[in-house]
């Protein structure tokens, strides 16, 4: 709890909180080892790593809960946690949060499309009634063990009902009792600006960098200066590996041998150093009597 009370207290800073996105302990152990104050855990990252498969509603919740206990096994950060659409109705969305609490979540952002949802810089979304989303936040909020834990409500509605709408829709979900608002896919600068504005003083606000998504790819100080207090790069992290591994594997296929993408690759022992394998080790050896006190 005292990583979600850090949390809570954090977005309130003038400083915007950057968040990368990881999808699994190794990606999680690398972001935590660069500086980063918090994690984001993608539902669309574990899509494309665990299942190979597009952002579209295939990931269910106990896939996410099981991947977000193995990254809090590894890291200590604050990890704010893709909740998609609770998977369900109300009820669901209960669920949803005692499972991803106890799995260590510090927040959970849940959206308001119908499900099965797709990723937010997709066409041909559909949304959920304004108050049926109320319901589940206010559903999540009476089920959450700690108010140290937070909820950010995303709407999509820019993309189906218009800008003026979801504006609106985050207004209301701000009154059901979100502690923090994510209006997904602004389509330009002006939109950004405006959203800032609406809710100055009001709220924190997230925004969401999606390389080749709908809005502008925006710096962390750019949006600080507008007045957002959260970003995240969700699936920055995927599509940076995903041209490697590419890579990789047709420079393997091609030469037979690692040879030539060596210097493009961690040896045996660089990686061992990351995850800390010397340290874990010695840490074995003094339990088992094999080392000296």
């Amino acid at each position: 709890m005292e990583g979600a009370t850090t949390l809570r207290q954090r977005l309130t800073a003038r400083e915007i909180l950057l968040a990368p996105g990881v999808y699994d302990g190794l990606t999680a152990t690398l972001a935590e080892q660069a500086g980063f104050e918090a994690l984001y855990l993608s539902g669309a990252a574990v899509a494309y790593t665990r299942l190979g498969r597009p952002d579209i509603g295939l990931t269910t919740m106990t896939e996410m809960t099981d991947t977000l206990a193995l990254i809090r096994d590894r890291v200590a950060l604050p990890i704010i946690v893709d909740a998609d659409t609770g998977f369900g109705n109300a009820l669901n969305a209960e669920r949803t949060m005692r499972a991803y609490e106890r799995a260590g979540a510090n927040a959970l952002q849940v959206e308001d499309q119908s499900y099965p949802k797709r990723c937010g810089h997709l066409a041909d979304k559909s949304l959920i009634p304004a108050a049926e989303m109320a319901g589940k936040i206010r559903a999540m909020v009476k089920a959450r063990a700690s108010d140290a834990t937070l909820i950010i409500a995303r709407t999509d509605a820019i993309a189906v009902e218009g800008f003026e709408a979801a504006l609106d829709r985050a207004g209301a979900y701000l009154d059901a009792g979100a502690d923090a608002l994510f209006i997904e896919a602004p389509r330009n600068r002006d939109q950004l600006e405006e959203i800032a504005r609406h809710f100055a003083g009001r709220t924190a606000l997230m925004a969401n960098m999606v390389e080749g998504g709908l809005t502008p790819v925006t710096s962390a100080g750019d949006l600080q200066a507008l007045g957002f207090s959260l970003v995240i790069f969700p699936g920055g992290i995927v599509r940076a590996l995903a041209r490697t591994a590419e890579d990789y594997y047709a420079s393997l296929k091609a030469t037979g041998s690692n040879r030539a993408f060596a210097e493009r690759m961690f040896d045996f022992s660089e990686l061992n150093a990351r995850i800390g394998t010397p340290e874990m080790l010695a840490r074995g050896r003094s339990y088992d009597g094999s080392a000296g006190d």
